[in-house]
């Protein structure tokens, strides 16, 4: 029969020695636990793996910024273009439609003059000519107006139909310019909302926060130049006075580039206050003489390929899968670009980022 008692109100179990031990030993665990602060059971990473989400979200926004904005550079030098071409033809239009007048005019005239002469068949002119040499100076004359209205009327035709073909051109430039003018109505409005989403984001954080985000940035690209350079990528590449290959385009190009240094990017400028990262290349590149395309991706596209180790100062380095960044090589591995909105133009090392290939201008 056990023992009960209440008290309190609550009903107990008498307990053995050992058990009361326990919970005396308990309870003291517990008043331990209570006293450490709770600081000090703080994670010491969540922080630092909360900070390189922010990074990588952040780098992925620009990312799509920076590939938007390739597209926007391309619909705005396809506009350009097209927009000449409607110019271009529209001015041919203008042309044609005058001398398709002229010719309409000319022959108009010719109807009345016949007409004033009365038409006269060339055996009547015969039967009523003073002379002999009369009618037949009559008819040949009759015979070279004749050739003259074949002429127009067959100039007239073929102004027709050049008339309708520009016409036709036109046309169809102008829905290309429409098309490409939405096109990079949509990048814009795309590079505006990643921008937006990356700013919101950083502004979330703290001063410290930004500072401590700025050294993972620069210790990401550290690590990726030292493991570049560590690479059988680069066996080959001279490291040193590397400058001696230049040639005489690509120094200026680079004389213009590393001027640019400390200018802001901003997104599908050209200079000469601001520019982005293709931007600034093909500016480089056109200042030496030697006009390149406006986008990374035609860049990479259009000029010739040289293999990494060949490289040499002037050449421009294209980045990631989808070709949307560049830089311009200068030498001892090192590269001068435009890297994103917030930035300025600055050097880094060639191999900070993910490389795709190298392209030689000139």
């Amino acid at each position: 029969m056990h023992d009960r008692g209440v008290k309190n109100g609550h009903e107990g179990v008498r307990r053995t020695p050992h058990a009361r031990r326990v919970l005396v030993a308990t309870a003291l665990v517990c008043a331990a636990v209570a006293a450490v602060p709770p600081a000090a059971w703080a994670d010491p990473q969540p922080t630092r793996r909360s900070l390189e989400d922010v990074h990588r979200e952040v780098e992925s926004l620009y990312r799509k910024a920076e590939a938007a904005t390739d597209a926007y550079n391309a619909a705005d030098e396809q506009a350009k273009l097209q927009q000449k071409n409607v110019s271009d033809l529209t001015e041919r239009v203008a042309a044609a439609e005058k001398r398709r007048q002229e010719l309409t005019d000319r022959i108009g005239e010719l109807a009345r003059s016949q007409y004033r002469t009365g038409g006269l068949a060339p055996s009547a002119r015969l039967l009523l000519a003073p002379s002999p040499d009369d009618f037949l100076a009559s008819l040949d004359l009759t015979r070279r107006g004749q050739d003259a209205t074949r002429r127009l009327l067959t100039e007239t035709e073929t102004v027709k139909a050049e008339l309708d073909r520009y016409a036709k051109a036109a046309d169809e430039r102008w829905k290309q310019l429409k098309a490409e003018r939405k096109k990079k109505e949509d990048a814009k409005k795309e590079i505006e909302t990643r921008l937006d989403a990356a700013r919101r984001l950083e502004s979330r954080l703290a001063d410290e926060e930004r500072a401590r985000l700025r050294k993972l940035e620069e210790e990401q690209a550290r690590r990726a130049q030292r493991q570049w350079l560590a690479s059988d990528a680069v066996k080959g590449l001279p490291l040193k006075d590397s400058a001696g290959s230049v040639t005489e385009a690509g120094r200026r190009a680079v004389e213009f580039a590393t001027a640019q240094i400390g200018k802001d990017y901003v997104w599908g400028a050209v200079g000469p206050d601001t520019y982005d990262c293709s931007g600034l290349t093909s500016r480089a590149w056109a200042t030496a003489g030697h006009p390149i395309p406006r986008t990374s991706q035609e860049q990479w596209r259009q000029l010739p390929k040289v293999e990494v180790k060949d490289m040499r100062p002037g050449d421009l380095i294209i980045y990631f899968s989808d070709a949307s960044h560049v830089a311009m090589y200068i030498g001892d591995g090192t590269m001068v670009h435009a890297p994103r909105p917030g930035r300025q133009v600055t050097l880094a090392g060639a191999g900070s980022m993910p490389i795709l290939g190298v392209v030689r201008p000139g």
